[in-house]
């Protein structure tokens, strides 16, 4: 979906007119219709200000370009998944199990392949299977480069 696409979808779900969405995020009824028409995006701050008021995130408000996933777990992000700094935006890099409240959950690498692993082993997937992969695949994560198991 395309940003002007998403743009007029949630203005309408959250039922504004063009006037109403235009005076929440400080800019003119004509620079929503530009949006809406796709002759323009809305810039950085509005994007953030967007996000916050329709409580989406800025990969959402885009059309989703880009594929997110937990820079610290790995998981993908979508939404409803996706962390908030303290002030409510969004923190599009971790989820809200990894990242709460402007906080790391997890400081040790071992601590977070401990808890994958007893939570996401099963049949199909042998406890020794799932820790090998862990180990392989979070230090290529943001949060863990660097860092030794």
């Amino acid at each position: 979906m395309e940003t002007k696409d998403v743009l007029l979808e949630l203005r309408k779900k959250n039922q504004f007119t063009q006037d109403e969405l235009a005076e929440k995020v400080f800019v003119t009824r004509q620079a929503v219709s530009r949006w809406e028409s796709g002759e323009t995006t809305p810039n950085v701050e509005t994007l953030k200000l967007l996000s916050k008021l329709f409580d989406v995130s800025i990969n959402t408000l885009l059309g989703s370009p880009r594929k997110l996933i937990c820079q610290c777990c790995g998981m993908p992000l979508d939404d409803t998944s996706i962390s908030k700094e303290p002030d409510g935006s969004f923190n599009e890099e971790y989820c809200k199990w990894c990242y709460t409240d402007g906080e790391f959950v997890y400081r040790d690498i071992g601590e977070l392949i401990d808890f994958l692993v007893e939570h996401m082993s099963n049949e199909n997937w042998p406890p020794e299977q799932a820790r090998t992969f862990f180990e392989e695949q979070l230090p290529k994560l943001k949060h863990w480069s660097g860092s030794e198991l």
